[in-house]
């Protein structure tokens, strides 16, 4: 559940699996067959799921290169004492402090097995999908990708990434505007990504409940477009504070709208003074090798 506007209360999380798989390095181009619900749940994440799900829900499937993950076990109910109620606050430091202690076993499964995962938000429409894409054509020779797609509904932008030559998994949030780390945790069982690879997490787009919810990941990304306005560092700081880098996409429009360059900038530095800030344009390439660079750099080298 979200600490600030409460989603995810009553909704439910589909998880969609890739039946075949080009991830690189792991047949490319072949057919690579998803988990099944024995290697689904090998990985070390024994964590109970609690997000109140409807056991006997029908899972639509999304099209003929989907299926949906096997349902979580149900977790147990606890019922509050009535003097306990009106205590909102605690109740929402309780659902954080829950969350971060799955995003710290996350990290721990990350780092064990030598995988980058960054966690990429923006609002919607700010390219994340495409930077993607281009991500894939850009580093599909020098290391392996996979993403984690989160929407609200669809596998639409999960369907491009796999075409795009990425093994990915698609979690459907319903009602929910952001990722938890309890949904990663299922996400990494299912994609069980090769060590010395990274992970990408393509976050539900929103500029503010992603930023609260820390998932494990070792770097935090914020994508934002020039057809946005310049003012977003110092309308959404809690986003932008949080930030590791900061893309500033479709650069190849900035003749085209009124964005001023400077004054994002500046406005960042006022966030986060130490902000790294890259210019690029996903659609035409400007700027991507930084973004690439970025992603080496951190990218940790493959177990023996």
């Amino acid at each position: 559940m979200c600490a600030t506007c409460g989603c995810s209360s009553g909704g439910s999380v589909r998880l969609l699996v890739a039946e075949h798989d080009r991830r690189p390095g792991h047949g490319r181009g072949g057919a690579r067959h998803a988990h099944g619900h024995d290697s689904y749940d090998e990985h070390g994440h024994g964590h109970g799921h609690d997000h109140g799900h409807d056991r006997g829900h029908e899972h639509e499937h999304a099209g003929p290169d989907w299926r949906p993950a096997p349902d979580p076990v149900a977790g147990e109910l606890t019922t509050l004492d009535p003097a306990d109620a009106p205590r909102t606050i605690e109740l929402q430091q309780k659902v954080l402090a829950k969350n971060d202690d799955i995003a710290q076993e996350n990290r721990m499964w990350l780092r064990e097995r030598g995988i980058l995962a960054v966690n990429l938000m923006s609002s919607p429409g700010a390219g994340k999908t495409t930077l993607l894409e281009a991500t894939m054509r850009g580093m599909a020779d020098r290391v392996s990708i996979s993403v984690v797609e989160g929407d609200q509904e669809t596998a639409l932008d999960a369907s491009r990434v796999l075409a795009a030559g990425s093994s990915v998994v698609q979690i459907n949030t319903g009602a929910g505007c952001h990722l938890d780390a309890e949904m990663l945790a299922r996400a990494l069982r299912c994609l069980d990504p090769p060590t010395g690879s990274i992970v990408i997490i393509e976050n539900v787009g929103n500029l503010v409940c992603p930023a609260l919810f820390d998932l494990g990941e070792q770097a935090r990304v914020v994508l934002a477009s020039v057809t946005e306005g310049a003012d977003k560092p110092l309308k959404y700081p809690h986003m932008f504070r949080r930030a590791d880098l900061v893309l500033l996409n479709k650069t190849d429009l900035l003749p085209y709208v009124d964005f001023d360059v400077r004054e994002y900038a500046s406005g960042l530095r006022k966030v986060t003074p130490d902000a790294l800030l890259l210019q690029v344009s996903a659609t035409t390439g400007d700027g991507m090798h930084g973004w690439y660079d970025w992603l080496r750099r951190r990218t940790p080298v493959p177990h023996e």
